[in-house]
């Protein structure tokens, strides 16, 4: 009986978090569907060189900086209804993150509030 409930639990915790779960700050501004929109092919570089690239057929890949081991990840992307990207690589890994802009920055705020800038291109 007990593996119904850990299924359950399972799933709640893999779904993408609401647009109320997502650690803001005063000054936030998450970006509308239209800037969401042009994420297709731009490619953001964030400040320790790691580059996130969105294709517009809806491929996406991630390069990290020779600092951090170099190498890509690739997968595909899409926009949730709450305006979090999210995406699905082909190691099966999964993640929303939520673009807002705050003091005329770009920044990249993942599951776990952890907020990442994106350098100014």
């Amino acid at each position: 009986m007990k593996k119904p409930t850990l299924i359950i639990a399972a799933a709640c915790f893999a779904a993408p978090l609401a647009a109320a779960e997502w650690e803001t700050r005063p000054g936030d501004v998450p970006l509308d569907k239209a800037e969401l929109d042009a994420l297709a092919g731009q490619t953001l570089t964030f400040y320790d060189d790691g580059q996130s690239r969105y294709s517009a057929g809806g491929g996406y890949s991630y390069t990290y900086s020779a600092a951090n081991g170099g190498g890509t990840a690739f997968g595909t992307y899409h926009i949730a209804e709450d305006g979090s990207v999210c995406t699905e690589f082909r190691n099966g890994f999964t993640r929303c993150d939520l673009f807002v802009r705050s003091g005329g920055r770009l920044i990249l705020i993942n599951e776990k509030g952890e907020r990442y800038p994106v350098r100014p291109q």
